[in-house]
């Protein structure tokens, strides 16, 4: 009997102690697998982190782009801005001194070809206006400021102005026929156009 139940109280033990051991191995199980499962979310946070940051790279860098091409673009426009004032700053002058540019040269017009009948004093006044004139005519040419003439060219509503139509046969519609007011172009730029007559085809008589 004693030693049935000396047997029996080790087999006991070893049951205790085997199950004792199961207990401790399956949280250890349950660790590992936890632990598996938060490296691979690390991993994938990990992973989305990188993407993430070189989108931001991406968009930063394309910011920048914009901005470069933004600050050249202002750049030469300024540049452009500053040109124009400098080459077309004085066009309200010009545009004003050219009134009495015409009524000088109207009254050199109206001198008659003729200045035999006319005193000393007079003769050489009309030279000094015509020095005068030619001075004028070269400064504007030094300054860019050209004469629009355009006698018998084609009408072009950019540089001319029609005042009036002329009925005539020996130019085709259309042709400068009479100049009223020469016109000037400043550089590129028009200061005023030329005020001119223009040819038309004259009426059918009925």
């Amino acid at each position: 009997m004693s030693k049935n139940k000396v047997s029996s109280n080790k087999e006991n033990k070893n049951k205790n102690s085997l199950g004792e051991d199961d207990v401790k191995i399956e949280p250890e199980t349950d660790i590992e697998a936890n632990n598996l499962d938060q490296n691979e979310d690390e991993d994938v946070s990990i992973e989305e982190i990188v993407e993430n940051q070189k989108k931001e790279i991406q968009e930063l860098k394309d910011q920048l782009l914009r901005n470069l091409a933004d600050s050249e673009n202002l750049r030469k426009r300024t540049l452009k801005e500053i040109a124009d004032a400098k080459r077309y700053s004085h066009v309200s002058f010009v545009r004003d001194l050219l009134s009495s540019v015409d009524n000088l040269q109207r009254a050199l017009k109206a001198v008659p070809d003729d200045k035999s009948q006319l005193s000393e004093p007079v003769k050489n006044l009309i030279i000094g206006l015509e020095i005068v004139e030619k001075e004028i005519i070269n400064t504007f040419e030094k300054h860019n400021l050209k004469e629009i003439s355009p006698l018998n060219e084609k009408f072009d509503y950019n540089l001319h102005q029609a005042m009036f139509e002329v009925p005539t046969t020996d130019k085709d519609p259309g042709y400068v026929v009479e100049v009223s007011q020469k016109g000037y172009i400043l550089h590129d730029r028009l200061v005023r156009p030329a005020m001119v007559g223009i040819s038309k085809k004259p009426d059918e008589k009925s």
